[in-house]
């Protein structure tokens, strides 16, 4: 494993046990295929695809909550595979799910993100510092006395990244985390996840089927069927229009009409993804037509 590399996977394979009504075993069920990848520290890395393509199936195996059924899953150079290290790995990695709700256990917003420190013994005032810096960093701290409940979807959202930054992880799986809010919600956790990686220097692995939320990443993986599809960097990903269709993914606006104007002839980019530059070249070409 290189040292600018917090996670790789070698010739990852995962398979689901199938059980009929009566508990029996009746085969498996296929869903990694020989996954090669890894994830430099620092980066923020999205990965893309629809439901059902082991995209989540993935994420999960990035600190081990699932272990490969052949293959390697390496976090900091620690396999997975090694219970003994499990408290290494998972203070490495910090993983945060859809629904909020499944992860805030206390009944005020501080005492929730100081939580996991107090059953690890952080001493009190250790625990004082990192619950107000966690919070700070997701702009919740003016929240702090407040009852979860009477928060909106994003906010929770902040609060249970803010207990997962608490414990100082490198890197922070996020799964779909923005999949359960509204388009307000969706835009806070994208600017603390911004904030996280380029001001905090956190690694972010980003599971989501939204085009948008992918396209402000560093890199794009593509899953399909457990597979990896593609990788690279947004621009090039979605230039590849038909390919993304066809594994049933949408593309943002701009490139679907960068991508119908050129189908039209015209001479535009292929690798448009932000509305702000399609508007500057539609501009551009209505200008040179006058």
């Amino acid at each position: 494993m290189k040292d600018n590399e917090i996670i790789k996977t070698e010739d990852l394979i995962f398979d689901y046990t199938v059980f009929d009504e009566n508990g029996d075993e009746t085969g498996k069920n296929r869903i990694l295929t020989d996954i090669n990848l890894s994830i430099e520290k620092g980066s923020f890395v999205a990965v893309l695809g629809h439901n059902g393509s082991g995209k989540s199936t993935l994420a999960k195996h990035f600190n081990g909550i699932l272990l490969p059924t052949s293959g390697k899953v390496l976090v900091d150079g620690i396999d997975t595979t090694d219970e003994s290290r499990i408290y290494d790995i998972r203070q490495t990695v910090g993983m945060v799910f859809q629904n909020p709700d499944n992860q805030i256990v206390a009944t005020i917003v501080e005492e929730d993100v100081a939580f996991a420190l107090e059953n690890l013994g952080v001493p009190p005032d250790e625990i004082r510092k990192r619950v107000d810096d966690a919070l700070k960093t997701v702009d919740m701290y003016e929240y702090r006395n407040h009852a979860p409940h009477q928060l909106s979807g994003g906010q929770k959202q902040r609060v249970a990244i803010a207990g997962i930054i608490a414990m100082r992880p490198r890197c922070i799986v996020m799964d779909e985390p923005t999949a359960m809010l509204d388009p307000k919600g969706r835009k806070e956790i994208m600017a603390t996840i911004k904030t996280l990686n380029k001001e905090h220097g956190i690694t972010v692995v980003l599971i989501t089927h939204y085009m948008e939320e992918a396209a402000k990443a560093d890199r794009v993986i593509v899953i399909d069927k457990g597979n990896i599809l593609l990788d690279d960097v947004p621009k090039r990903i979605f230039s590849q229009v038909e390919l993304l269709k066809s594994v049933g993914l949408d593309v943002p606006q701009a490139t679907e009409l960068m991508y119908e104007l050129k189908k039209c002839g015209l001479d535009v980019p292929d690798d448009i993804i932000d509305e702000d530059e399609c508007a500057q070249v539609l501009y551009d070409i209505l200008k040179n037509k006058e």
